[in-house]
């Protein structure tokens, strides 16, 4: 995968603050919320400035039974080709279930859900990551997901499950690692052994994004600042590798654009202090 940067994701709410913020070099746009052939400007104007725009997917649901939808994958190929995009990213993840294959009626979760970490669950991922692939012009990189939950009988930890899925298909990472952090609170999984079991040379960029804790859970909100226990787990990423871009998520709340700036700037001072340091 290329170098992408320090980059921010778009969103309309802060469409004209992203233009302000220094040393942004590349954004990440939520696939669903853009189609092809009428591109919001704010998303034009970066483009002509050479700001890389990489589409975000999150209604594939890769981890699910149900085989990816056609229509969407043409979908999300146009707006990679609409947006002259390096890569596509999902989630590893399932967000329906039922449907006529079942004999029940269709069910949206509206959230992305754990794929259970069994031999049987990473065939099916692997079967829905080629068609995907094969349908996508650029290549695909899926993130790890925040769950509150994990089923039981797991045969894989999610560095083996991760690990094996990359080398079955050839597919990047996304490795979210506010994720990472998310997962050890709610699921007692350290993130260190996670990292030591990732492949990382299929690393394509990083996610960082803020939460908060209440009641001894972790809700990985994109609504509060980046708390140090996730710039640490960054800072573990990088110990470990140089990732080719790190990219702050912020969806809600939105605060000014100097505080966006100093998250950002502080994130920089993590993947490069580590890098040159």
């Amino acid at each position: 995968m290329g170098r992408l940067g320090t980059g921010i994701g778009w969103r309309p709410d802060i469409a004209d603050g992203i233009e302000e913020l220094p040393g942004v070099e590349w954004v990440e746009v939520v696939a669903e919320n853009v189609c092809a052939d009428r591109l919001p400007e704010g998303l034009e104007r970066l483009r002509r400035r050479g700001t890389t725009v990489v589409p975000h997917g999150v209604s594939l649901g890769l981890g699910g039974a149900e085989r990816p939808s056609p229509r969407r994958l043409v979908e999300l190929a146009h707006v990679a080709e609409a947006l002259d995009a390096p890569l596509v990213t999902e989630h590893i993840a399932f967000v329906r279930a039922g449907g006529a294959l079942t004999g029940t009626p269709a069910l949206e979760a509206g959230h992305l859900l754990p794929v259970p970490r069994t031999r049987d669950a990473l065939d099916v991922l692997c079967a829905n990551v080629r068609i995907a692939q094969d349908a996508l012009p650029v290549p695909l990189a899926l993130e790890n997901i925040a769950a509150l939950f994990g089923w039981p009988d797991d045969e894989l930890t999610e560095g083996q499950f991760l690990a094996e899925l990359v080398e079955r298909t050839g597919v990047g990472l996304l490795i979210d690692v506010a994720n990472l952090h998310t997962n050890h609170v709610n699921r007692g999984e350290d993130p260190a052994e996670a990292l030591d079991a990732l492949p990382l040379d299929a690393l394509a960029y990083v996610h960082v994004a803020g939460g908060v804790e209440r009641d001894g859970v972790w809700h990985d909100s994109h609504a509060h600042p980046v708390p140090p226990q996730v710039l640490a787990v960054l800072e573990r990423l990088c110990d470990r590798v140089a990732p080719p871009g790190v990219l702050l998520e912020r969806d809600e709340a939105f605060p000014p654009v100097a505080e966006l700036a100093a998250e950002l700037a502080a994130i920089r001072a993590v993947t490069e202090g580590v890098r040159h340091g």
